[in-house]
């Protein structure tokens, strides 16, 4: 395979760069924060304001057909924009979940009329989608659900509970994973739907994460009604939905969400400035060579995750080769993250405080890189589909 860059792909790399660091928000951090903000709902609304701005633009959804709001370009100018958002730090948009994974599955999955009523309204982030999968007693296992939707006429009623559900307090619509036939296997008995979050019966609960953030939500149905022709794919079909759903979101958090460049570059950043025995951390061997060790992994990390990007540019859709980069974007994320506490030492503990990485918010994203490695299933769960699916080996 040749990784070089065409003359074509350059020229589009400059005009990405050029138009990102002339429309940037300077005070937006990489998930949305803005340190100048007071509030939340604040930083929220420059979140949505930059979502707004890079759809005008037409940098929303890149890989999205035109037919529904997307440029209908190839998944090699989508790496290069998520390059360049990478290398300034800055997040997608508002609509992340909507736009990795529920418009695919919508696209994958829909009818016409479903695709038509609402993948561009979440391309535009005009309307904000969540996912409903994990529950308190089906958290990796998510054959395992509990949460039931029974059919009754033209409506399905639906109860349960639902738990770490990302921006559900911020969301319009929720693709919902439910059992639809309890008298089946587990895996055979799910239906997905979709779920109008201002339903009467549907009540959001934000919890309060370690960070102090609010991210994740607990959603309980109390005969929450909804459209029969809001099913999402065929009824007891819902596994193979997931499924679909979940490599979306693998792909995306492997290939577009990992950072792992970026961290990395600011390590070196900080070991460079940073005093260790009096000297430079970067003279330090032993630092030198766990920097080293990552850049190596970080450099593996990019290149099987042109495994998936081939298999995209083939029309294909991502397989389980996307839990290899899930599984090494946020295990060397978190590595590489915690590893800031040697060169920093109690500087770390302190949000944007230490004279070498003034911005760095280092405290925080330790504590939020845990998420990571649950987010899209666990990295166990991630070990043992690359075993049973890539691998071939007997089940344990």
């Amino acid at each position: 395979m040749d990784f070089t860059w065409s003359a074509e792909q350059d020229a589009y790399r400059m005009q990405v760069r050029n138009w990102l660091e002339e429309n940037r928000p300077r005070s937006l951090g990489p998930r949305g924060e803005d340190p100048d903000a007071s509030g939340d709902e604040e930083n929220w609304q420059r979140l949505k304001t930059w979502h707004k701005k890079l759809y005008a633009a037409g940098w929303a959804g890149l890989t999205w057909p035109k037919e529904y709001g997307g440029r209908g370009a190839t998944f090699i100018e989508q790496l290069i924009f998520n390059q360049e958002l990478g290398r300034l730090n800055l997040p997608m948009g508002c609509n992340v979940l909507g736009v990795i994974m529920s418009g695919p599955a919508l696209m994958q999955w829909g009818t016409d009329e479903q695709k038509k009523r609402y993948l561009q309204p979440i391309l535009a982030g005009d309307e904000i989608w969540c996912e409903g999968m994990s529950e308190p007693g089906a958290g990796s296992d998510l054959a395992s659900i509990q949460c039931r939707a029974e059919l009754k006429g033209d409506e399905f009623i639906v109860n349960g509970q639902k738990v770490w559900t990302t921006t559900a307090h911020r969301s319009h619509f929720c693709q919902l994973f439910v059992r639809t036939d309890p008298e089946a296997p587990k895996h055979k008995g799910m239906s997905a739907l979709i779920v109008d979050m201002h339903s009467p019966g549907v009540t959001v609960r934000p919890l309060k994460q370690i960070t102090g953030e609010s991210e994740f939500n607990e959603i309980f149905f109390e005969d929450a009604r909804v459209p029969k022709e809001n099913l999402l794919g065929p009824i007891n079909m819902g596994w193979q939905v997931l499924v679909a759903t979940l490599m979306h979101e693998r792909f995306g958090i492997g290939e577009t969400l990992g950072g792992t460049e970026q961290v990395l570059q600011q390590l070196v950043q900080i070991a460079r400035a940073a005093q260790v025995n009096g000297r430079p951390a970067i003279e330090d061997k032993d630092i030198r060579q766990q920097i080293a060790q990552f850049a190596i992994e970080t450099t593996a990390k990019k290149y099987n995750g042109l495994r998936s990007l081939s298999k995209r540019l083939k029309g294909q859709q991502p397989g389980p080769e996307a839990s290899i980069s899930k599984l090494l974007s946020t295990d060397l994320g978190q590595r590489m993250t915690k590893f800031v506490t040697r060169l920093l030492g109690g500087y770390a503990m302190l949000e944007r405080r230490s004279p070498f990485a003034p911005d760095g918010d280092w405290m925080r994203r330790i504590l939020a890189s845990e998420s990571m490695t649950i987010a899209g299933g666990t990295s166990p769960v991630q070990k043992n589909m690359i075993g049973e699916r890539i691998l071939q080996l007997p089940k344990g």
